[in-house]
């Protein structure tokens, strides 16, 4: 039977989950009110003596204030080096959390994988496990963003032919983007519903799609955005050149996969050796641990870890540089 504490571990888990699931539902149902209250002040409106908006619970603003500053300092991004910070992450995937909900997030992970670990082997590498628990949410949260941002690359060629014709047809731009925010889906009708409530609040065009710009890093966005700063400066037929950069968007998507085509099998071949050797490590250690054991009581089985995990992190980059063709 397992120790009490593991089972106080699991149910605080489950606890902390279900607890961010119903934040997570109640933002959703409440249209964004957070988000509103957010953009009125950032132009300087104030909601005093209007109506109150909806408010999440107490409980959730006292977890806010007890773990922000530590959120702060883990998830701080480098502007320089281009690496975004926590919250720019979670804005990019879409997902409805603080940076504070999110660090709860990963220290729950990594609990309950490191109590685990511990109670299935009664050893110190559970609470090595911890690492690799905290990590899960991050990765999962960069494969929401690659998701998103290929879902979104793949609609950008048609939504520019809807906004090129809204454009043909006497729509104004603003008009035109309230278009695709309608007829469009997720991920880019988000967007575009997003860039239409900041006009709304004030905001102009240019600095609509220089924030989309900012929460989706889309290098095709990129070059709508700066077509249009172009236009309003020396002007020009708007319309043909969103279908050129249509075009274009769409030859890259079309070439991007053909490549992706011609590259399958050598991706597939990286990613099985890659993974082979560690999911087989894995197997034995947890199936047979008196049987793997050795590997890690003695030095040279160390030494052997190690070098294994440098030549198979050296393969797989090889591997990832030789497939990788920029477009």
């Amino acid at each position: 039977m397992p120790p009490i504490s593991v089972v106080f571990g699991l149910i605080a888990f489950a606890g902390v989950f279900l607890f961010f699931l119903g934040v997570s539902q109640m933002r959703r149902s409440a249209g964004g009110a957070e988000d509103f209250q957010a953009r009125l002040a950032a132009y300087g409106v104030t909601t005093a003596g209007a109506a109150a908006l909806p408010q999440s619970a107490g409980m959730r603003d006292t977890l806010n204030r007890l773990f922000q500053p530590a959120a702060d300092r883990m998830g701080r991004g480098d502007a320089k080096k281009g690496k975004p910070s926590v919250a720019e992450q979670l804005q990019r995937a879409d997902l409805k959390l603080r940076p504070s909900e999110f660090f709860l997030i990963q220290l729950g992970s990594g609990v309950l994988i490191a109590l685990i670990v511990y109670w299935r082997f009664n050893s110190i590498f559970g609470i090595l496990t911890f690492v690799i628990g905290y990590l899960a949410p991050s990765f999962y949260v960069r494969y929401r963003i690659s998701q998103r941002l290929k879902k979104f690359n793949n609609q950008l060629g048609d939504t520019l032919t809807l906004l090129s014709n809204a454009l043909k047809a006497g729509y104004s731009f603003a008009q035109a983007i309230d278009t695709v925010a309608k007829n469009a889906i997720a991920p880019i009708g988000d967007e575009f519903g997003r860039a239409v409530r900041e006009m709304n609040l004030g905001g102009s065009p240019d600095e609509a799609l220089s924030n989309i710009t900012k929460r989706i890093a889309s290098p095709d966005f990129d070059l709508v955005s700066t077509a249009y700063s172009i236009h309003r400066t020396v002007g020009g037929n708007l319309a043909e050149i969103l279908d050129n950069i249509a075009y274009t968007i769409r030859e890259r998507v079309r070439i991007k996969g053909e490549i992706q085509t011609l590259t399958a099998q050598a991706r597939a071949s990286g990613s099985i050796i890659t993974a082979l050797p560690i999911l087989l490590a894995a197997f034995m250690f947890f199936v047979t641990p008196t049987y793997f054991q050795p590997m890690f009581s003695n030095v040279i089985g160390w030494a052997l870890i190690i070098v294994a995990c440098f030549l198979i992190f050296i393969g797989n980059l090889i591997i990832r540089r030789v497939v990788a063709i920029e477009v």
